[in-house]
């Protein structure tokens, strides 16, 4: 194993070691120190974070692959820039006989100066947890970042199938880190405050951005005047803010979320009707909104006069044409009255609007006007 950690060795650090720890990583946790984390990064770009991964190796090994970290001390002992150059097998102890025990692996920082324990590296270790019928993690020694906590099971061994890495004995326990001022990556850190005011993180669980308030992570749209994500905002913080409450859309009217009712649209016109032959348009109205208009026509006669027979017959007469846009989606029966007598006209969905019927020996003649008025679906 190859783990290096930059400005620790008392003796004088190498070149390359300089070189393999230069991460340029320390997203503030305070004034004065650093948060301690995993540098993101997959070798395809595909994944958040592929450094210091953990797999099984064998019954009871794993291998931690390569990667870079940053391990914070204590705010006057500073951060320690940490890289394993290469894979690296380690080996779990057996199981208890009798009860379960959880395994803490981590991520050390031995400094002599200030701990006392007469050594001066970085390496990966092993805490090994109580054996108790429902164990609990150990807890992280000084100076080190947990990578996974791993449960090995009562009389785990090489001999009885190790541990179960299959079912799930192993769970990832690392963080991101990036350099001050960069969007942080959301990895097991979700619910960590930020350090400022104005700080990011990209929480893809959620699949939002998130800035630091002050006081909780807020989905940045928020800030730009757009709509919050369901979940995010639990009170509004100025009139005239929206959310999605799982659905439906909400506004903030300064003490509660109100359901929010879009403004109702209204349309009117008074032209683009054409008059048909034998006919002139006297005078033409229209309304719409919400998909429903209702639309009164006046014609003139200025033809020969044409007479219904004692049944209110007559050969179909066209009046006139809607304009587009107000024709009803389907075929539709209106009503038709000149003072004199009534009938029923025929829209059709090309606008075209006939008179049908009339009143039994009733006339349509020259010079009367006769008013279509109808409500439909457009």
């Amino acid at each position: 194993m190859a783990l290096r950690s930059g400005w620790l060795a008392p003796t004088g650090q190498t070149r390359v070691t300089t070189r393999l720890t230069a991460h340029g990583a320390t997203t503030p946790a305070n004034p004065y120190a650093s948060r301690s984390g995993i540098l993101p990064g997959t070798v395809d770009g595909k994944s958040q974070v592929g450094g210091l991964w953990m797999k099984s190796s064998g019954p009871m090994t794993a291998t931690v692959h390569a990667g870079r970290a940053v391990i914070q001390g204590p705010n006057a002992q500073g951060a320690y820039p940490v890289t394993l150059d290469a894979d690296t097998v380690i080996t779990f102890g057996d199981g208890d006989p009798l009860n379960p025990r959880i395994d803490l692996v981590v991520l050390r920082v031995y400094d002599d100066e200030f701990d006392s324990l007469t050594r001066s590296e970085a390496v990966l270790e092993i805490v090994k947890g109580q054996p108790k019928a429902t164990p609990d993690a150990p807890a992280a020694p000084p100076l080190s970042l947990p990578l996974f906590s791993v449960k090995v099971k009562a009389g785990a061994s090489a001999g009885t199938g190790g541990i179960d890495w299959v079912g799930g004995a192993s769970t990832d326990l690392r963080t991101t880190v990036v350099g001050v001022g960069g969007i942080l990556p959301v990895y097991n850190n979700a619910g960590v405050p930020g350090s400022y005011l104005g700080q990011y993180q990209d929480n893809d669980n959620a699949h939002y951005l998130q800035r630091w308030d002050g006081l909780g992570w807020v989905a940045y749209p928020k800030e730009i005047g757009g709509v919050a994500p369901s979940g995010t905002v639990s009170a509004g913080t100025y009139v005239g803010q929206f959310r999605d409450n799982y659905g439906v859309i909400q506004r903030w009217s300064g003490t509660a979320w109100v359901n929010y009712q879009p403004p109702v649209e209204v349309e009117t016109t008074t032209t683009g009707t054409t008059a048909l032959t034998g006919w002139t348009v006297v005078a033409f109205s229209a309304r719409r909104t919400r998909g429903l208009a209702t639309v009164l026509i006046t014609v003139s006669r200025n033809g020969t006069t044409i007479n219904a027979d004692s049944a209110g017959n007559i050969t179909d007469e066209p009046l006139c044409t809607l304009p587009s846009g107000w024709r009803p989606a389907m075929d539709y029966e209106a009503s038709a009255c000149d003072g004199f007598a009534n009938g029923g006209a025929y829209i059709s969905p090309s606008g075209q609007v006939n008179l049908r019927t009339w009143s039994p020996n009733g006339a349509l003649v020259s010079g009367r006007t006769v008013r279509i008025s109808a409500t439909y679906v457009l």
